[in-house]
């Protein structure tokens, strides 16, 4: 249940908001509905990761990845365009991951 709150409202978020409002929704998502820290940790980074590659990927393909196929020369990576869209799913999963593991604490430190 968490993990689909959180990739729902992720994807929304990316289409009208700015980067980080994934970070508030998973927080907030991890403070209304998760039970246990870890599990929140761990269904912010999955919700959030699956969400920003769908999302790159929905902006990527039709433009034939051209501008990801340019930031990969950018870094030290493999030339592909899809190791952009796994670091950028790893960088979002981490921003979610640490909004949901933040909601869990609130709402554990609120409940003593």
């Amino acid at each position: 249940m968490l993990f689909l709150v959180i990739l729902i409202l992720s994807v929304l978020s990316s289409y009208f908001l700015p980067w980080w409002t994934v970070a508030v929704v998973a927080f907030l998502a991890a403070l209304f509905i998760g039970k246990t820290s870890g599990q929140s940790f761990l269904f912010g980074f999955s919700g959030v990761f699956v969400a920003w590659v769908l999302v790159a990927l929905f902006k990527s393909l039709p433009n034939d990845n051209m501008l990801a196929e340019r930031v990969v020369q950018l870094f030290p990576l493999p030339h592909n365009w899809i190791c952009v869209l796994l670091v950028t799913g790893i960088i979002g999963g981490l921003i979610g991951a640490m909004g949901a593991l933040s909601g869990a604490l609130l709402k554990k430190a609120l409940a003593k």
